[in-house]
């Protein structure tokens, strides 16, 4: 009874096949978080319960799907420091030096399901002409590596640079536009969008970030994933100054005195995976890196309930906190792609 998307096994689709050649997936997979309090006895059956479903996704992407003739994987794009997988989305009617943006999928979460999640930015590429990559971990309970100095620092390895080298691909292979290269996230993927932002200032134009983590706040961290990780930081434990924070920031890239993209945060208060706190964090952070104050706070925007703080001007960063909002908080792609400019 409820609503699926069809996943296209490899073979020609004509309409005697058709169906034999459909894989039939769930238009809206359980996010791996459920959105009541995982405790130390429960939050491992907890996100197994979920798996079932993105495995499903999974498979039938193993299997060698493609959600349309226009998604596919790009088997080599280049140096993969990461081993990690990209798939690409590129839009039938592709604008002329084409955006690019870069949609990071979550924890035990494959890159084929955050693309059926985010259902809305298909739609918006074939309107609008700009390319989407969907990166997919393969490490760490499918987790972005945002713990390590490799990843954490400008050209110097891991899962970062293997985005950098996705987006290189895109821009060589379709002539898209370097200066519009853009990067959102959910959970592990909006701990990446940030990463991105810090490390590579000179690729990415901004970032849209849900549910995440600051820059830095799992640094030597044993591992990424919430199996592996301190959990400290995901409790809303490590509190800093925003000097502090800042600094974190600017030891991505040593020596760069350049301006950094502008970044856009979500978060929800009822989130027990990733303790709302972090946004304040995040918040003291981002402040402090571009020198801007709160300016103005706007009640139900964009939705009953969500809060949108704007700093300074508006142009380099802004908030939002989703009153009774859980992990992760949907994806909002009209705000996001105004925040990018593409809208």
């Amino acid at each position: 009874g409820g609503q699926y998307n069809r996943l296209y096994l490899g073979n020609t689709i004509t309409p005697e096949n058709r169906d034999q050649q459909t894989l039939y997936i769930p238009a809206h997979p359980s996010y791996i978080f459920p959105h009541h309090t995982l405790t130390q006895e429960n939050r491992q059956g907890e996100l197994i319960m979920n798996f079932s479903t993105l495995l499903l996704a999974y498979m039938a992407f193993k299997i060698a799907a493609v959600s349309a003739a226009t998604l596919r994987r790009v088997l080599d794009f280049g140096d993969n420091p990461g081993n990690n997988q990209m798939l690409i989305y590129v839009p039938d009617r592709l604008a002329p030096n084409p955006a690019i943006i870069v949609a990071l999928h979550g924890c035990l979460e494959p890159a084929v399901a955050y693309y059926l999640e985010v259902k809305d930015l298909p739609p918006a590429s074939d309107k609008h002409g700009f390319i989407v990559i969907y990166p997919d971990s393969q490490n760490d309970f499918h987790c972005w590596d945002v713990s390590t100095d490799k990843s954490l620092t400008h050209n110097n390895g891991s899962d970062s640079l293997s985005i950098v080298n996705m987006v290189k691909y895109a821009i060589s292979n379709y002539n898209a536009d370097p200066s519009k290269v853009f990067a959102t996230g959910s959970s592990s993927g909006a701990m990446m969008s940030q990463v991105l932002a810090a490390a590579y200032p000179d690729v990415f134009s901004a970032v849209s970030a849900y549910s995440g983590l600051p820059y830095g706040c799992l640094r030597g961290s044993p591992g990424s994933s919430p199996f592996t990780s301190d959990p400290a930081c995901s409790k809303g434990e490590v509190r800093k100054s925003g000097a502090e924070w800042a600094a974190e920031v600017r030891s991505a890239w040593p020596g760069y005195n350049g301006s950094y993209p502008p970044v856009q945060v979500w978060h929800g208060t009822a989130d027990h995976v990733l303790n709302p706190q972090n946004l304040q964090e995040e918040i003291k952070q981002w402040m402090t890196v571009f020198g801007v104050q709160l300016a103005e706070k706007q009640k139900n925007d964009p939705l009953d309930g969500y809060t949108r703080y704007i700093y300074g001007n508006g142009t380099q960063f802004e908030s939002y906190l989703a009153e009774g909002v859980g992990h992760v908080v949907p994806t909002q792609v009209q705000e996001t792609l105004r925040w990018f400019g593409l809208v």
